[in-house]
């Protein structure tokens, strides 16, 4: 009885800190990290890796469920290439099982700089959806790897390699939500989860590495999507359009995932503050409609709270702006190299912040309106993606069981950030 009483008292505190990483910025798909148990300082050496192991090529992030760990990522050998589902035991990174197929890459992407999957897989109710770079759609059985089902983009859609396939799965009621950006009506796909029959699609735009996400607000759901052409509100159980606001950008600039908080909005750098009685928005900053003036980073997505923004410029800084006007409140150099495809990925955990950055640095830091500070940083993981004459770590890590999982193009390490 004491010991059945003891267990009743442990359970919740064991709870309380045991959440997975299921999809692309986390369990509500939002980028924070809610477990408790997290230690508040990096001991000497930094936080100790658990395992590594080898892997492929690719900017897709792993993902955490029911004890497994999943990561896509491509081999490429004598020219030819294929493309792979792996799926690892959380605790101690052996390989459970591998789901590949080939693929007729491109010459240019034969090139190590060509990278891999871009698409992070998501789990749900026991199975696995991928997405890889020519329009390869898998739903797979998480435990066994067995295919369930399977769609050839590419065939039934006209989707183009490694074009406006990038966005990662997102599930909404049931439905499979993909961004093809193909034509005619192709640009948001919804597909049944249990059979992959198509349900609904919707939109001509043509490019986006953007994610979609959901929020309610005007008392609706709405599914948002940032593309090269526009910001598009839609109803996600049948792709009707809410509102739709014109925002051009170059492809390569339409890539962070919309961030929503208290009514406002942000896609890019473009700040819309909802309706709170019906769907719809207006824009609050900037004036300016210059691409580059209404985009803050290309490689990373920015994190809103506390009445600001804090997010990375394509410059490399990490700049504090007013949520409301867009008033820079403070910026910092000290974060990251700087230069164009430099990269800062926000994970709020408690009441820090913790940064990785595109050096394969995670760093612990408080960022608050008055200013930045950093408590903690250790080199994880080296940067492989050849950008230019520098090399990057783009892929976002994914937060789960006080673990920290981040790949590059040859490793995935697992590190721990339990509290003593």
């Amino acid at each position: 009885r004491l010991a059945l009483m003891a267990l009743g008292v442990l359970l919740p505190a064991v709870l309380a800190w045991a959440t997975d990483w299921p999809q692309w910025r986390g369990p509500d798909r939002d980028g924070r990290w809610s477990e408790s148990g997290i230690l508040d300082s990096f001991p000497p050496g930094g936080p100790p890796v658990v395992w590594r192991i080898p892997v492929g090529r690719g900017w897709s992030s792993p993902v955490v469920a029911g004890g497994r760990v999943i990561l896509t990522d491509a081999l490429v050998e004598d020219q030819t290439a294929k493309e792979r589902v792996l799926c690892f035991e959380e605790t101690s990174g052996r390989l459970r099982w591998t789901h590949e197929y080939a693929v007729a890459y491109p010459d240019w992407a034969l090139d190590p700089s060509g990278g891999g999957p871009r698409a992070t897989p998501l789990v749900r109710d026991g199975r696995v959806f991928t997405l890889g770079c020519l329009g390869h759609l898998y739903c797979l059985d998480l435990e066994s790897g067995r295919m369930l089902w399977e769609r050839n983009l590419a065939r039934d859609y006209g989707v183009k390699e490694f074009s406006g396939i990038s966005g990662s799965p997102l599930i909404e009621d049931g439905l499979l939500i993909l961004l093809l950006c193909a034509k005619p009506d192709a640009g948001v796909v919804a597909f049944d989860t249990a059979t992959g029959r198509e349900v609904w699609k919707a939109l001509n735009d043509t490019f986006t590495y953007s994610s979609p996400m959901v929020l309610t607000a005007g008392g609706q759901r709405q599914l948002i999507i940032w593309t090269q052409e526009a910001v598009t509100s839609l109803n996600p159980a049948s792709g009707a359009t809410w509102w739709r606001e014109i925002f051009r950008v170059p492809g390569d600039l339409a890539v962070s995932t919309p961030v929503f908080a208290d009514g406002l909005l942000l896609v890019g750098g473009l700040m819309f503050k909802l309706d709170p009685d019906t769907p719809g928005a207006s824009v609050l900053w900037p004036e300016a409609e210059a691409p580059l003036k209404r985009v803050l980073s290309n490689t990373s997505t920015a994190l809103l709270r506390d009445g600001c923004v804090y997010s990375a410029r394509i410059s490399g800084e990490l700049v504090c702006l007013d949520a409301a006007t867009g008033h820079n409140r403070w910026q910092t150099d000290t974060v990251t190299q700087a230069g164009n495809g430099s990269s800062i990925h926000l994970t709020p955990s408690g009441g820090a912040v913790f940064l990785f950055t595109d050096r394969g640095d995670l760093i612990r830091a408080r960022l608050t309106p008055e200013g930045y500070d950093e408590t903690d940083r250790a080199h994880l993981i080296e940067p492989t993606s050849a950008f230019g004459a520098k090399k990057c770590a783009w892929s976002q890590p994914a937060y789960a069981n006080r673990h920290l999982l981040v790949r590059n193009d040859r490793e995935l390490i697992r590190v721990s950030l339990a509290a003593p």
